[in-house]
């Protein structure tokens, strides 16, 4: 039993062969995928795919490269989508400083709408977050103290202190192929201790791809390689790995059903 947390059914490099991609996944053990909206003009597509496939759940969001674009996205449309049966999350969402393709403030006034959404509907919230630790975590700080909400940060790269921080808030935790390549060794160092009660698994599909299939394009059954290489690396059985991650998403996604 494997559970892609996030993924992008939709995206090029994996629409093109999306009934083949799950068909794979379904072989390899895979049995649910969330498939995550990043621009309101993905909403319908990536809502079609959940509805036409039991095991593929869909979410609604802005990612923080297109807020620019996105400033009659507010809490209240989100909500409304958010309704939906098939839609289980908010997001992906949060702030990213690294390529900066949308003006700062309103990355964060975008994060807050999506956690204002998370707060009302009660879907969790997906995070995502690139050279912006002290911002992302103040900003869901602030928001946790006003009303409680749920979440994952999702294609976990930031360092301890911050793992630790979103963990004190009961946030969980999601790891990607990252983790498998040579050059991530500070997130090889992170994954060893993040409890297995807060772990996720993923693809972020197309993108991505863990060893052994960099240079592919990404696709959800490589989620099985990523959490192999977890377990070893973490000295736990593959088996129990895989059905404490896959219970923590539908503890998370509670709106999901196995």
């Amino acid at each position: 039993m494997l559970v892609d947390s996030h993924c992008h059914l939709n995206y090029k490099g994996l629409a093109e062969r999306q009934g083949e991609a799950l068909a794979r996944a379904r072989a390899g053990g895979v049995t649910a995928m969330l498939n995550i909206a990043t621009r309101e003009s993905e909403w319908d597509a990536v809502l079609a795919v959940a509805e036409a496939n039991a095991d593929v759940w869909a979410s609604v969001g802005i990612h923080p490269h297109d807020a620019d674009g996105h400033p009659d996205v507010d809490t209240a449309k989100l909500v409304k989508r958010a309704a939906h049966p098939r839609v289980i999350g908010i997001g992906e969402t949060g702030l990213d400083y690294y390529y900066d393709k949308s003006d700062r403030g309103r990355q964060r006034d975008s994060f807050r709408r999506h956690i204002h959404a998370a707060q009302q509907s009660g879907l969790p919230i997906i995070v995502h977050t690139r050279e912006a630790e002290a911002d992302t975590l103040a900003l869901l700080g602030e928001e946790m103290g006003r009303a409680p909400y749920a979440g994952v940060i999702h294609c976990f790269t930031a360092s301890d202190d911050f793992a630790r921080g979103a963990l004190d808030l009961g946030l969980y935790i999601s790891i990607s192929g990252i983790v498998t390549f040579r050059n991530a060794a500070d997130l090889q160092a992170t994954a060893r201790w993040l409890p297995q009660e807060r772990l996720l698994v993923e693809t972020d599909a197309p993108f991505l791809a863990p060893v052994p299939h960099r240079g592919k394009p990404g696709e959800p059954a490589f989620v099985a390689d990523t959490l192999a290489f977890l377990a070893e690396l973490r000295g736990e059985d593959r088996d129990a790995l895989a059905a404490a991650t896959s219970e923590n998403f539908y503890r998370l996604f509670n709106k999901a059903q196995p």
